[in-house]
């Protein structure tokens, strides 16, 4: 038993250093610097770059898919803008349509229906391959943007080295549940210590899916390797957004962190679907971690450190909350040891971010560390030991209606010089009325690249 106790003893004591060193200096990168950016001056329009901001999206809320548009539309950008809204093979397509029509008339607006489910990734590479703009804008179909976050993420994307940057993120359905606010905080801790760090040294390791705006000419470098990402053999298409940048890292780009671009995007209201979200991002960053450390050696020291800190540090705090229950529960005898550090880095970093973020309520951030220690640690080990499913978990596909035929429509097409055809979703291509206002739905003769 005495063995229990001093592997317990060791792993959270290792721990709480390696856990204090990592959050201490995060904490101190993250910190805002005075050095005022260039890019304030941008006030000709001609010379601002042109956006497509693309939106995949599959049986989406028409609700939540008509608040996201809207957003997208209100948008103070003063340059050339263009919207891509693609529609992977949903099954509610009657109910979306209204939606669809509702921007009908607006020229900015292009609407593309894939003829069958083929996932976000491939669903956002139709709409890049056939559009044109300067920087692309990825924009989940459940997330509202501010008005000024295609402004201050293209003034983010001046300097031709950055390939990839990112808003701050938020729920927007943070008060429905005790869980959305905990994700809520969860979010500004991973945007305002982990990206914001990370930012410091260009090297933002996860430009988050909801909301990343990328060079074109980058991402056509790219767009082959990330679209046929292999994973012992077997496709890879969730994690898009962290395999993406970690491309762009090592094809040598920049990559950063706007804290003033927000975007609010809905976040699981339930321990179950949240669960699953946690599963597939946990084999997702295991995955790009292994391709990200060959980057460490170019990158700054820290990043090692944060790379360290985020792997190491919870398999040693689930190596020592093992050993304390197995303490427990054969000897009676309670860790206090363990309990006590476990409690006291909880308390001290709760106090940080709710001094940072001048707000009381991360003070009630301290539940995670329970919900981290009994799920989402275990939810890790899983994702460590089943690595080659590529299961979305929460997806299913959708039939369109009347059969499905192999159909691709374009509504408002705009032709750029990528719009090249690929494989798999071209096909017999006809005109399909999705309602009266679909008078000018046309049809194209290019298909989008496929599965």
């Amino acid at each position: 038993m005495n063995l229990l106790t001093t592997t317990s003893t060791v792993a959270i004591s290792v721990y709480a250093l390696l856990s204090t060193v990592h959050r201490s200096v995060q904490v101190l990168y993250a910190l805002p610097t005075n050095v005022s950016s260039p890019s304030g001056d941008v006030v000709n329009s001609d010379a601002l770059p042109s956006v497509d901001v693309i939106v995949p999206c599959f049986n989406e809320d028409p609700r939540t898919l008509s608040a996201c548009l809207k957003s997208i539309a209100s948008q103070d950008y003063a340059g050339k803008l263009r919207v891509y809204v693609v529609d992977d093979g949903s099954g509610n397509l009657d109910a979306v349509a209204p939606v669809h029509d509702a921007y009908s008339d607006d020229p900015r607006f292009g609407f593309i229906l894939l003829r069958k489910n083929v996932g976000k990734r491939k669903a956002q590479i139709a709409a890049i391959r056939r559009s044109s703009g300067d920087l692309v804008l990825n924009v989940d179909s459940d997330t509202i943007i501010a008005a000024d976050v295609v402004t201050k993420l293209a003034r983010k994307m001046q300097d031709p080295a950055i390939g990839a940057a990112m808003g701050q993120l938020t729920a927007s359905n943070r008060s429905d549940t005790w869980l959305t606010r905990l994700i809520d905080m969860e979010y500004w801790l991973a945007c305002n210590e982990e990206r914001a760090a990370q930012a410091r040294f260009g090297a933002v390791m996860c430009c988050c899916g909801p909301c990343a705006m990328y060079r074109r000419s980058a991402l056509l470098l790219l767009l082959d390797q990330y679209e046929t990402q292999f994973f012992r053999g077997k496709p890879s298409d969730f994690g898009e957004d962290r395999h993406l940048t970690i491309l762009m890292l090592k094809a040598g780009f920049q990559t950063e962190y706007a804290p003033d671009a927000v975007a609010a995007t809905v976040v699981p209201d339930r321990l179950g679907p949240y669960l699953r979200q946690q599963l597939r991002w946990a084999r997702s960053t295991f995955r790009d971690t292994f391709l990200a450390l060959r980057l460490l050696p170019e990158l700054d020291r820290y990043l090692t450190l944060d790379v360290v800190g985020q792997n190491l540090g919870p398999l040693l705090l689930a190596l020592s909350s093992l050993t304390a229950l197995a303490q427990l529960a054969l000897t009676a005898a309670v860790p206090w040891w363990a309990g006590l550090i476990i409690a006291s880095m909880t308390v001290v970093r709760c106090s940080v971010a709710a001094f940072r973020a001048r707000e009381l309520r991360f003070l009630g951030f301290s539940l995670h560390t329970l919900i981290n220690i009994f799920l989402l640690l275990p939810v890790k080990a899983y994702a460590l030991c089943t690595l080659s499913n590529s299961d979305w978990l929460s997806r299913q596909a959708a039939k369109l209606p009347n059969g499905g035929g192999k159909q691709v429509v374009i509504r408002n097409p705009v032709g750029g010089p990528n719009a090249t055809e690929g494989p798999g979703i071209g096909g017999a291509i006809r005109r399909r009325d999705l309602s009266r206002a679909s008078s000018r739905l046309v049809t194209s003769d290019s298909a989008c690249s496929g599965e």
